[in-house]
């Protein structure tokens, strides 16, 4: 088959068109290459003229009379230089309502187009969309991301709202009324994806383990307990509360412990300190594992994520792959305790957490459920 996939997100269509085109589909993948990420893409529709310094003050003044981003309309016009390119697949598939960046009515008018000159058309529940919101704002209690801007309403989550925006919601709409699917990819989003008739099932992430190799966690001296921080999404993941947790443990087991934290750092700076760890704290706020803590179960690391109930029913988990993480210093602390004074138990769940991992996010595995979910619709 010829699939169109649009829109990156942590590497999720990238691993998803590399499974796909080893099981002999055509596979074109168009995005932005996300900023500092840098992630591969055959069409790079990344702005690159209003990114420059010399419009960096024109860009803010326009912003602030008239709301209007000049980097997302030129999101909006390199993609449409591509738009020849992308006619006549019989799968096309959208990252998430919001896969192209650009102005609401400009990226209504250019998915218009794609639903016009090609035969199927998805679109996956991943991360933060109207219909994820939507359901977060009416059950408060519901552990997500959105849980945390009840408490500290901060500037953070203002981009939040703009998917309940006039122009946002008619995108979401016509999704919901052109489109012959919805897939959502991990526990976060399934409860608010299946309310919808245009809900197809829930396929797991694709994780390319080539790019991940396994190493058996050796403890010779100190438990390495890592924290990462990116300073953009602070109060979404929950830090503070892993924050006053590793002051307690810190304080508790000085001798034992070496606690690595680092905030905003370049990409392969955090990777080489992420590399060194036996415990990973991802975040406090979630159900189930994004791709940053797959990852690092992957390479075999104990990481502190979403794992409520239903990713345990669904998987039959019986031994730990990983610790589901909650809003709770006092819970955190138990569990890191718990590790600290069981250093085998962090052998074990990292030995456990690749397998697991192998066996439920298998790229080329996961690439064969899409086939067969599109073939059926």
């Amino acid at each position: 088959m010829r699939i169109l996939l649009i829109g990156e997100y942590s590497l999720l269509h990238n691993s998803l068109k590399k499974g796909l085109t080893e099981l002999g589909h055509d596979v074109i993948l168009i995005g932005n290459s996300n900023g500092y990420r840098c992630y591969p893409v055959d069409y790079d529709y990344e702005a690159k003229l209003f990114k420059k310094n010399i419009f960096s003050i024109p860009r803010k003044i326009i912003y602030r009379l008239f709301k209007f981003d000049l980097v997302s309309f030129e999101y909006g016009i390199r993609f449409l230089m591509f738009l020849p390119k992308l006619k006549n697949f019989e799968i096309v598939q959208f990252v998430n309502e919001s896969s192209i960046k650009t102005t609401r009515k400009f990226e209504l008018y250019l998915i218009k187009k794609i639903v016009k000159y090609n035969k199927s058309v998805f679109l996956l529940s991943c991360g933060l969309d109207y219909m994820n919101l939507k359901f977060y704002t009416e059950n408060k209690e519901y552990k997500s991301i959105y849980q945390p801007s009840i408490k500290n309403p901060s500037k953070e989550f203002n981009w939040f709202f703009h998917y309940f925006k006039k122009g946002h919601i008619k995108i979401h709409e016509y999704m919901m009324n052109n489109f012959d699917g919805l897939i959502a990819t991990d526990f976060d989003y399934v409860d608010a994806a299946k309310k919808y008739p245009l809900f197809s099932d829930f396929i797991p992430y694709p994780i390319d383990l080539t790019k991940l190799p396994f190493k058996e966690l050796l403890i010779h001296d100190k438990i390495i307990i890592f924290l990462g921080i990116n300073k953009y999404s602070y109060n979404q993941k929950g830090i503070s509360y892993f924050e006053k947790a590793l002051k307690i443990i810190e304080g508790k087991y000085s001798d034992k412990v070496e606690i690595i934290i680092t905030n905003t750092v370049p990409y392969p700076i955090y990777i080489d300190l992420y590399n060194k760890a036996h415990i990973l704290l991802d975040q406090a706020f979630s159900r189930d594992q994004g791709y940053n803590a797959l990852e690092a179960m992957a390479k075999g690391k104990v990481v502190f994520t979403g794992a409520e109930d239903e990713f345990v029913n669904h998987y039959q988990i019986t031994e730990k792959v990983c610790v589901n993480a909650i809003a709770d210093v006092d819970y955190l602390v138990k569990e890191l305790s718990f590790l600290i004074e069981n250093p085998n138990e962090i052998i074990e769940m990292g030995k456990r957490a690749r397998v697991f991992v192998e066996k439920e996010h298998n790229y080329i595995k996961i690439a064969q459920q899409y086939i067969d979910l599109w073939k059926i619709k």
